[in-house]
Order: C-alpha cells, then sequence, then structure tokens
C-alpha cells in the first residue's frame, strides 16, 4: 500500500502530484484560499479522470487556516479507522516573508508566521516523517536561519525527530526553470537509525540522501545570449533541449493549442515589441529565450514574462508547462487569470517534488528492509 500523507497549505497540488508520482498517497488536504481550493478540485478531478487513478486526491479536505485546526482533529480526520503503521506530514507554507519581496518580515510577518505553525502541527501530529518546502531565504540569511534552527530544536525536544535541510536547484533536477527552493526534511530518530545502519545522534545534520542533479552545474552550460525579437536562432550545441522554454511550448505539441493555451493577459504596451529575445535583465517585461531556460516562474508584482517568439505574455499553459506540471492537468475557467497565475507561480515544480519524493521513499524502505532483517535474525537466534 502506498504511504499516505497529509498536506497543509496544498494550494494547486503540485507538490502533491509530484509525491503521487514518486508511491505516495495524500488522503488529506487543506487550503484556506477559497479560489485556490476550487481550481484544485476542478483540476485533480480531471486529472484522476483522465489518468484513471482513483488514488489521486480531488477534494480539499479544510479550507480552514492551519492556526485554527488541532492535531486530534485532523487525525480523526484523515485517517478515522486508526493511526496507520506509517505516514508523513508535508507543505509548503507561504514564504515571502524570508525573502527580498516579503521585506524580509521573517517570523513576525503574517506569512512568516505560518512557517512555525505548520511545524508546530507537525509536532503535534507526531507523524513518521515531514517534507517542507520554502524559500532559500529562510537558511540563508542569519536572522530567518535562527528562526529555522529554533523550530528545528522543537521539533527535536518535542517530537524525536533528526531534521536535515538543503537548498535545491529545479533546474538541475530537469525542470526548465532556474528555480531554487528549500527543503527540510525530518524523520523519528529511530527510523533513521535503522535506514543509515548506525547510531545517528538527534542534532547531526547533513545525513539525508538528498536527490542527485541530473544536470548538474546546469546554469554553467554554453546557453545562448540575446538575440533581436523576431529572428530565428538555432538551437545551439551542448544544451539539453528538455532544459529549454522551446521545449516547454512546443515540446508536447503546440501549447496553444492545450487547454488553458490562449489564457493569457492582453499585451497593451510596446515593450512587447521592442525586448530583445532573451533579454532578462529588467525588473518586468523579461523575453525568454527559446533555447534557455526561464527566470523563475513569478508573475507578480511587476513581474511580466514574455514569449520568445509572439507580442504576448505567457499563457496559463505554457506557465504550467514550464513548471512540470501534467499536461491532464487542467484549471476552469471562470477564475481570474491573476488567480491562476499566482496559483500556478506558489507551486512546487511537479518533477522536483517527485525527485523529493522518490529520496524519501527510498529513505523509508531502506528503513522497513532493515527492521524486517532484524526480526528475521531475532527470530533465528530464539
Amino acid at each position: 500500500m502506498p504511504v499516505p500523507l497529509i498536506s497543509f497549505f496544498t494550494g494547486g497540488g503540485f507538490l502533491d502530484i509530484g509525491l503521487h508520482e514518486a508511491g505516495f498517497q495524500v488522503v488529506w488536504t487543506n487550503e484556506l484560499n477559497q479560489a485556490f481550493a476550487d481550481m484544485y478540485e476542478f483540476a485533480m478531478a480531471g486529472l484522476r479522470r483522465e489518468w484513471r487513478d482513483p488514488s489521486i486526491p480531488n477534494k480539499i479536505c479544510s479550507r480552514e487556516s492551519i492556526t485554527k485546526l488541532s492535531p486530534r482533529a485532523v487525525m480523526r480526520q484523515a485517517f478515522p479507522e486508526g493511526r496507520p503503521r506509517l505516514f508523513g506530514v508535508v507543505g509548503g507554507p507561504p514564504c515571502p516573508d524570508f525573502s527580498n519581496g516579503g521585506i524580509h518580515a521573517g517570523s513576525e510577518g503574517r506569512h512568516g508566521r505560518l512557517t512555525g505553525a505548520f511545524l508546530r502541527m507537525v509536532a503535534g501530529i507526531r507523524p513518521d516523517f515531514f517534507i517542507m518546502e520554502n524559500v532559500p531565504g529562510l537558511s540563508r540569511f542569519a536572522k530567518h536561519k535562527s528562526y529555522l534552527e529554533s523550530l528545528i530544536a522543537m521539533l527535536r525536544r518535542e517530537g524525536n525527530y533528526v531534521v536535515d535541510h538543503s537548498l535545491l536547484s529545479a533546474l538541475e533536477l530537469g525542470v526548465p526553470q532556474n528555480r531554487e527552493r528549500l527543503f527540510v526534511v525530518g524523520f523519528r530518530l529511530p527510523l533513521v537509525r535503522r535506514s543509515l545502519g548506525r547510531n545517528v545522534e538527534i542534532t547531526e545534520d547533513n545525513w539525508f540522501p538528498w536527490p542527485k542533479a541530473v544536470y548538474p552545474s546546469a546554469k554553467s552550460l554554453p546557453w545562448p545570449g540575446v538575440c533581436d525579437f523576431g529572428s530565428n536562432p538555432k538551437p545551439p550545441p551542448g544544451i539539453p533541449l528538455e532544459l529549454t522554454v522551446y521545449d516547454a511550448l512546443l515540446g508536447r505539441g503546440d501549447a496553444e493549442k492545450a487547454p488553458n493555451g490562449l489564457e493569457f493577459f492582453k499585451p497593451r504596451s510596446s515593450k512587447f515589441r521592442e525586448r530583445a529575445e532573451g533579454d532578462v535583465s529588467a525588473k518586468s517585461f523579461k523575453r525568454l529565450h527559446r533555447y534557455r531556460y526561464s527566470p523563475t516562474a513569478w508573475y507578480g508584482n511587476q513581474e511580466v514574462h514574455l514569449h520568445p517568439w509572439k507580442t504576448r505574455r505567457l499563457s496559463v499553459r505554457e506557465a504550467l508547462r514550464i513548471q512540470s506540471v501534467p499536461e491532464e492537468y487542467v484549471l476552469p475557467e471562470g477564475q481570474s487569470l491573476s488567480a491562476k497565475f499566482k496559483l500556478i507561480c506558489n507551486g512546487v515544480p511537479c518533477t522536483m517534488a517527485k525527485s523529493i519524493g522518490q529520496a524519501v521513499l527510498g529513505f523509508l524502505k531502506r528503513a522497513e528492509v532493515a527492521e524486517h532483517d532484524g526480526k528475521a535474525a531475532s527470530h533465528a537466534n530464539r
């Protein structure tokens, strides 16, 4: 049976899709934003139908803030027949307060507090393991890192968790996007000792086998420079096409002919014709290069990403592809473009999530094998 997961801050479900593809099963979901919750239910129902997989969740179980939920109530809803032998908690708390965009409000910010709420919920639920995604600033800046370390100390003290964290590159994991994210994982101490086969201390770090880069040092490849808009550049040698915007836009067929393919903000500025292909130097009106990877998919706060060879912004489908979301995932009509792009930008690239899921599942399987072998040895010695 797949290992069950409880998902907080579910959003559009991109993290959950990747974890599902890795072999987990999400059994309970939580999303406060009503537009996100509605879009999740529509898109995941379609994915469930197209993949013919009834184990894909298509309902948001709770639309309340995590601050209003109790661990006991969540466990009752997620596991009405009782606590399973093995399960995890996952989530990506809103994180602008740990970045430049949030002016580094940190743990005192309206969103920053939710990271603490999430990890305290983990301590209250006491799962066998957890996965948290956040922005690099949470571990990169001293002010925020001390907050993270205080939360990790709490998890060690109250939940007997061994915790590790790492900054991972979506590009190096096979996503056509320059997106770096912080992942924090924690496992109960006995589980870690079984999996690693040694006497791990609870304060140890750098012990988790993080997924290996598929494309190490991908940013150092001979990527092409800027070229005139309207020109027809050729694919340069030595560049994996699967890491390029071109492959995202056309590799699965013309994006404009796919669902959500013609949903984009209408162009009104002369910059749609003036910006050179590959010129991403400005904060706004970044024109992507067809044979380069995309900057981080973030289209809010005046940041506009332009199609490489067309006089328009990226479409909803094109943004979904850059986030490595399955083609069968379709957002509904009736929701605003702003809400759709916000949902897309907030998500973890599905390919990246799958890589993390495979690493966690492999770690759990090694612990399970060690436990089985230990019981067999004990039985044989009787």
